[in-house]
């Protein structure tokens, strides 16, 4: 038998109202995601990515469909079990790096010894351990990215959402944080649901690819990437990783 999917949506739509008037932020989504994958969500600027995203982390309900986070027998508390980065690090000028990745610690009363102790771990799976003491200012766009990417993880998230977390830094730290995000992932093993407007990128990262149509975003395709980890840079000159592209560009009428 199947082991049941980690993350589960079927007919989910979302209308925003405004007085009288209505918009179909999202209609008709449908996919699955299983425990430990790494799922980019692909599709043009205004599909709803970011909306579907907010529905995922429990900040915004839906209005039809079903959707199902976590396994059988085991609650998700999307307060607890969701950790967030954003396109923008957000860190708090006047905290430390340890500080910042300690905020959703402090926030859920978590016992601090023990996430000191995880946050520090963190930081060096991140590469920043030597800069726990410094201030955000003091670290560059890709290193404040890494610490947002920290405090993500140091609650111990079942599912962790990323909005376009690289998508205002320049294209090679932008590769480098790619690699990086992979290595992180790879040690982590966490869920991940990856949005981005970057087909490359998509293709990439992703063990799974969710392609959305401009909005109302509807589901177009969610397939697999079948290349192995670990993913290395000359694989995006390989022919699989060219048709898997291609295949996006199609479904998105790009081509």
């Amino acid at each position: 038998m199947a082991a049941e999917p980690f993350i589960h949506l079927a007919g989910l739509s979302k209308v925003y109202r405004t007085g009288r008037s209505e918009h179909l932020a999202i209609s008709d989504a449908s996919f699955d995601v299983s425990v430990g994958e790494l799922g980019c969500m692909v599709g043009p600027s205004g599909c709803g990515k970011t909306t579907l995203l907010k529905i995922l982390a429990g900040l915004h309900p839906h209005d039809a469909g079903e959707l199902r986070i976590g396994s059988p027998g085991h609650d998700f508390d999307p307060g607890r079990d969701v950790g967030m980065v954003f396109q923008a690090p957000l860190l708090l000028k006047w905290r430390k790096v340890l500080e910042n990745v300690l905020l959703p610690a402090e926030i859920l009363g978590l016992p601090m010894a023990e996430s000191r102790e995880r946050a520090r771990e963190l930081l060096a799976l991140v590469g920043l351990i030597s800069y726990e003491s410094s201030y955000p200012y003091e670290l560059s766009g890709g290193m404040q990215q890494r610490a947002a990417i920290a405090r993500a993880l140091v609650h111990d998230p079942k599912l962790v959402l990323m909005d376009e977390p690289f998508g205002a830094l320049d294209a090679l730290t932008r590769e480098k944080m790619n690699l990086e995000l992979l290595r992180i992932w790879s040690e982590s093993r966490k869920t991940i649901i990856f949005v981005t407007h970057g087909i490359s990128e998509a293709v990439f990262l992703g063990s799974r690819v969710i392609v959305l149509t401009a909005g109302p975003a509807r589901m177009a395709d969610n397939f697999p990437i079948e290349m192995p980890y670990p993913r290395t840079l000359d694989m995006k000159t390989h022919e699989a990783f060219g048709a898997y592209t291609r295949r996006i560009y199609r479904l998105l009428g790009m081509e």
